[in-house]
């Protein structure tokens, strides 16, 4: 079996493909303040120390700064495994973040949608299909079986707080699952997020 159709088989079969069936709402303005209070509620803390106290996560110092909201969202997917790793590997337990913490959180780390080039529609599309996700999904009818089609009407399209929060929520049991499968986890660079996002919002916003 190829890795497209393994990873196809193992999202319909352990649900992990809730990543993109379900989503909160949008979410308001976050509050810097609010979201310091996130950062240690939910023990952030505990491994993103500033750089002179040499924490096991990347230093403080290097993820709180100024930075787009969809590139924040990106870097969040790639780290989300190890940080769930992490987590859990001690006996913890993984944190729920609402769309609102999420927000608050964003803005602590410098996060704002400024700073997002405005997606890049054709690129997005690319990075649809570069990242696999027809493999398992559709667009418009067109890809893989996993419903709903990434084209209908969704709430966590609305802001990248939204999309950040239901991939905070499933993204670690997809990508613990796809690794014992031995099934590549996409990763995304630079404007990718914000292009893809971009994409997928236009697309629904277009239905009837």
């Amino acid at each position: 079996m190829n890795s497209g159709r393994a990873l196809a088989v193992l999202l319909i079969g352990t649900g992990a493909c809730a990543v993109v069936l379900s989503g909160p709402a949008a979410a308001e303005p976050g509050s810097p303040e609010a979201g310091r209070a996130v950062f240690a509620e939910k023990q952030c803390v505990r491994c993103h120390l500033p750089r002179s106290e040499r924490g096991p996560g990347p230093a403080l110092e290097n993820i709180r700064r100024p930075q787009g909201e969809m590139e924040l969202t990106g870097r969040l997917w790639n780290h989300l495994p190890a940080m769930f790793a992490s987590v859990t590997g001690k006996g913890g337990e993984w944190p729920e973040i609402s769309v609102a913490e999420m927000g608050d959180l964003m803005a602590y780390l410098q996060a704002d949608a400024r700073r997002d080039a405005e997606p890049d529609l054709a690129k997005g599309r690319m990075t649809l299909l570069r990242k696999g996700c027809l493999k398992c999904h559709s667009l418009r009818r067109e890809g893989g079986p996993v419903k709903p089609d990434l084209a209908e009407r969704r709430s966590d399209y609305a802001s990248a707080a939204a999309w950040a929060t239901t991939m905070w929520a499933h993204t670690p049991r997809m990508a613990a699952m796809a690794s014992r499968q031995g099934v590549p986890y996409p990763r995304f660079a630079g404007d990718e997020m914000a292009n893809l996002v971009g994409l997928l919002r236009r697309t629904a916003s277009e239905n009837p």
